[in-house]
């Protein structure tokens, strides 16, 4: 079955875009977009400061945005399965922009305490054909989070948070066809992320309750684990490499529950060692991030209070935006901007001059210039049929 499809173009910069609209030919081939893209849920509401399962729900969606025009040209798809209960890396778009990968991590089910139970698939949505649409679901380990594609756009690994492994899959015209699991934790350890470093060489995974990343290493279609650990800030959750591909960056929360400052752990690569090199402070329950095309710029989004209970003495009616700066090598905070309630994820279009943050009871992404080496004021709100909970985001 077909999602459903809607399109708009935004009239101003500053126009409130309405999530209802007319279907308009696209004058280019849509592989030729620079795609963000945001998985939007509908199951599970996060407003009270706790998971509140809606049996009831519609179904989820997955919001398409053009940024290689400003205001960016967008498209709603709807019964595409996702949820918000992963890092919000649970979306990879493939090296050429053709094809989206999107986690399916959990399934609903009353006879569980939470509603809940772990699902074990991944959608394979196809961005050269029109309509967009799922042209396939594969199946891999419990509660698929972080995934990723190797440089080459012909590999893929893919956390399975509650299963404590990490999957890889060859990707090859479309098709996604298991190869391995290899596990590398207890799944309460909860492996979340994965990251693979521009040359193609290795593969860096988040555990996030054992406050470690695992180093792993290509090898052909499969991996090894090398049994290196690495020690990092808190409870690690997302993770990536940085563009020229000397460091791994990760972020998380602390173990404790008060709006203490964590911090972004910085990793070293140096020839086949990696060394973690310094901690940069961030503020409180940072959630994920995202590196500029040209690696001199990071963005992080945290709580801030904001996902707590409201009416408790930990709560803040905002979450935050982070900018950080990279300069000989180095990280340092720049500016801290408030945000909307709960932001999942934030990502830098492809170009580079936009960054996009997921507020999630809002229901809208907010769209911030990047000028200068600095943000400015929101410029674009864009509403989401659904509480925007994963992203992802094509790369030239």
């Amino acid at each position: 079955m077909f999602p459903a499809l809607r399109f708009l173009r935004p009239a101003t910069l500053r126009s409130v875009v309405g999530v209802g609209g007319l279907l308009i030919a696209m004058g280019h081939g849509l592989t030729a977009a620079d795609w963000v893209v945001s998985a939007n849920e509908n199951k599970l509401d996060l407003v009270t400061g706790a998971q509140r399962v809606l049996s009831d729900s519609s179904p989820d969606t997955v919001s398409l945005l053009d940024f290689s025009q400003f205001p960016p040209a967008i498209r709603h798809l709807t019964n595409i399965a996702n949820t918000v209960l992963g890092p919000p890396s649970n979306v990879a778009l493939s090296p050429d922009q053709r094809h989206v990968l999107i986690a399916d991590s959990i399934v609903l089910d009353a006879g569980r305490t939470n509603g809940w139970r772990p699902q074990q698939r991944i959608h394979v949505l196809d961005l050269s054909v029109e309509p967009p649409r799922v042209t396939s679901t594969v199946d891999t380990g419990l509660q698929p989070s972080g995934i990723v594609f190797n440089a080459d756009g012909k590999r893929v690994a893919v956390a399975n948070r509650a299963e404590g492994s990490v999957s890889v899959f060859r990707f090859v015209n479309g098709q996604l066809t298991r190869t391995q699991s290899v596990r590398i934790a207890e799944p309460e350890a909860e492996v979340s992320d994965v990251a693979s470093s521009p040359d193609g060489r290795w593969l860096v995974a988040s555990i996030t309750r054992a406050g470690v990343l695992a180093v792993l290493k290509w090898q052909d279609d499969t991996v090894v684990d090398t049994g290196r650990r690495i020690s990092v800030y808190g409870r690690p959750y997302r993770v990536m490499f940085t563009p020229d591909g000397t460091q791994v960056l990760t972020s998380g929360a602390g173990a404790g529950t008060g709006l203490d400052t964590d911090a972004l752990t910085v990793v070293e690569l140096r020839g086949e060692k990696f060394e973690t090199v310094d901690f940069v402070p961030l503020a409180a329950g940072p959630e994920s991030f995202d590196i500029s095309p040209d690696g001199r710029l990071a963005v992080a989004v945290l709580m801030n209070g904001s996902n707590t209970v409201p009416d408790g003495p930990l709560y803040r009616d905002h979450g935050l935006v982070v900018l950080l700066a990279r300069e000989q090598g180095r990280w340092t905070r720049r500016q801290v901007m408030p945000t909307g309630r709960i932001p999942e994820g934030v990502v830098f279009t492809p170009d580079g001059r936009h960054v996009v943050v997921q507020c999630h009871p809002d229901r809208e992404l907010r769209v911030y210039p990047v000028a200068g080496g600095m943000l400015g004021e929101v410029t674009l709100r864009i509403p989401t049929p659904g509480w925007p909970s994963g992203m992802g985001s094509g790369r030239r």
